[in-house]
């Protein structure tokens, strides 16, 4: 009976990241995060200017777990690109200072933020 929640939290994290080109899992919402690392990937987020949807892992355990077995990565926020798991905030940070994120999203076109 325990699956049951699991392969439900696995089709909605499913449905979320394809559905959406840029996703990021995240402790709190942008306006309010509950974590340092989630703060700073929403700022490195707004800072580029490219839509989003945040997903509050916070207010779901199914999803707060399923989302690490989802990725293989045992650490939240986590930022997916048109599907793609892209890594969680050292990551981010790391290719925003590059330039490399930037051109990721340019690369993949996504949209910016109206």
């Amino acid at each position: 009976m325990s699956e049951a929640p699991q392969s439900d939290a696995g089709a909605r994290i499913t449905e979320l990241v394809t559905s959406n080109d840029v996703v990021l899992f995240m402790k709190g919402t942008p306006l309010f995060p509950q974590c340092g690392f989630s703060s700073r990937a929403i700022a490195i987020l707004d800072h580029l200017g490219v839509q989003y949807e945040s997903v509050d892992v916070l207010q779901d355990m199914g999803i707060r777990q399923g989302i690490k077995e989802f990725s293989d990565w045992p650490t939240i926020p986590q930022l997916y690109v048109k599907g793609e798991f892209l890594g969680g905030s050292d990551i981010m940070t790391e290719m925003y200072q590059s330039g490399e994120l930037e051109q990721l999203f340019s690369d993949a076109q996504v949209a910016s933020q109206a």
